[in-house]
């Protein structure tokens, strides 16, 4: 699991730390990390061109010292210091005896086009609203230049606790950050600045980092999640999910949410709607009716909504799934018609899985406010309507109705997911999960791992199709075969 805690958290774990160590200790391990990480990306050190970029912060500092390490292996170096007069004095003194030299914002860009490697140091964690306009030339050289960027902590310009970006920011292709990954490295458009990601070890102790904002699954958290039968399992416990999509109009959308939902590790799945027969050529094993939900049998969850319509009849099933005492899970058409106070009287779980268009209608926002605050809509549309909400996306990120609970941002998504039906397909394998007995919050998460894995198994350019039927072979990957 990554894990990312907030600004306050990471001062306040570094504060106890730096009471414990000797002077300057944590921004030495800082910078051995993060001069081991530019040695990587240069693979000969020894003639190598390094640029720092140095504010007047400890960021600063942290390349300044890094750098230094660098020149001493036989790199060339040049700082440009945007606050002469404020630069790490340390930092800097360590730079120059190394043989380094130094220049104002003015000559920064020059410098940066002769680079192999430019080390962006120019504001830190506590950065806010953009780069200010004397640094932005700087960032603007540094994403036209061949050199390697690399960020140090997180890419000047963004906010590290929402993943805001507003305003110009370094573009990085690699980011060192300490201790703990802080939330806006995980969340776009501050995610799409960052390239990839390194941390460094520096000795924070967790008690006094205290609970994560944001968490991100890997390999091992999914397979430890995934639904497994056992030598008692039959098709009923292993859990019946319920789909309720399609109409005359969209035919397709029952057909992609059942084709993931029976490879979602449920024991079968019941199909409502006026596609059975479309369906059932594709899926012979489902059990059809084209009655209403509350006719169609027992289920352990319901998924109500791929391509619904708004008619009469969607209005009665997306009623009469709220109104069940299971798990249901809520996308698509079935998202314009419920309103928060339906969700807020039930008592099983519900998962809303809007994208950022439906987001924006169901919170009375712009889609581009949305997508600019994704973490900060997911949780206001959790907090509203009292329910687990998985907003999918460039990143798609999962909240908890209680706001103690650490959202989850899926590392796995790719921009091939950006297809027709690919949310169906997400939702019915979301909803076979919650009928597996997953908590909302776990099924959703694993569905949208597992749902990038798939895509990224495929052969592009997928289609929604491809994406179900290499749903087997994601759940193989993760899980080892087990």
């Amino acid at each position: 699991m990554r894990y990312g805690h907030s600004v306050a958290a990471v001062r306040r774990a570094e504060g106890a730390l730096m009471a414990r160590v000797a002077e300057g200790a944590l921004m030495q391990r800082a910078a051995a990390g993060l001069a081991a990480v530019g040695a990587d990306l240069l693979g000969r050190v020894y003639g190598a061109r390094v640029v720092v970029l140095a504010g007047s912060g400890a960021n600063g500092g942290d390349a300044l010292f890094a750098a230094a390490r660098l020149l001493r292996r036989g790199a060339s170096g040049t700082a440009v210091l945007l606050s002469p007069e404020r630069a790490h004095a340390e930092g800097l003194a360590a730079f120059r005896a190394a043989g380094g030299r130094v220049t104002g914002a003015e000559g920064g860009p020059a410098a940066i086009a002769r680079a192999d490697l430019v080390l962006d140091g120019i504001t830190g964690i506590g950065g806010k609203g953009g780069l200010r306009p004397e640094a932005e030339p700087l960032a603007e050289a540094a994403h036209e230049a061949r050199a390697a960027v690399v960020a140090v902590d997180l890419p000047s310009g963004v906010d590290a606790d929402t993943g805001e970006v507003q305003g110009a920011a370094v573009r990085a292709d690699a980011t060192v950050t300490f201790g703990t990954y802080k939330p806006g490295l995980l969340v776009d458009p501050a995610a799409e600045h960052a390239g990839a990601l390194r941390l460094v070890e520096i000795g924070l102790d967790p008690a006094e980092l205290g609970p994560p904002e944001l968490e991100a699954l890997q390999h091992a958290d999914v397979a430890a999640l995934l639904p497994r039968p056992t030598g008692e399992s039959d098709k009923y416990r292993r859990g019946v999910v319920g789909v309720v999509a399609g109409s005359e109009r969209y035919p397709g959308a029952a057909v992609l949410a059942v084709s993931s939902a029976v490879r979602g590790g449920a024991g079968a799945v019941r199909y409502v709607g006026p596609g059975g027969t479309a369906v059932l050529a594709q899926h012979p094993e489902t059990l059809v009716s084209d009655g209403s939900p509350r006719g169609a049998g027992r289920v352990q969850a319901w998924v109500v909504g791929p391509g619904l319509g708004d008619d009469a009849r969607a209005r009665t099933a997306v009623e009469e799934v709220l109104q069940a005492p299971v798990p249901a899970l809520v996308d698509a058409d079935g998202l314009r018609l419920l309103s928060p106070e339906a969700v807020r009287r039930r008592e099983a779980p519900t998962l809303l899985t809007p994208h950022a268009g439906e987001a924006a209608a169901l919170l009375g926002w712009s889609r581009e406010d949305v997508e600019a605050g994704r973490l900060r809509a997911v949780r206001e549309l959790a907090a509203r309507f009292g329910a687990t909400v998985l907003l999918k996306g460039s990143t798609t990120l999962v909240a908890d109705p209680d706001p103690a609970v650490p959202v989850r941002a899926n590392p796995t998504g790719t921009s091939w997911l950006a297809t027709a039906g690919s949310g169906d397909v997400l939702s019915g394998l979301a909803g076979s999960l919650l009928a597996a007995g997953l908590p909302a919050r776990d099924a959703g998460s694993t569905a949208a791992y597992l749902h990038g894995i798939a895509a990224r198994l495929s052969t592009p350019p997928l289609t929604a199709p491809d994406l179900a039927a290499a749903l087997p072979a994601a759940w193989q990957n993760v899980s080892g075969g087990a």
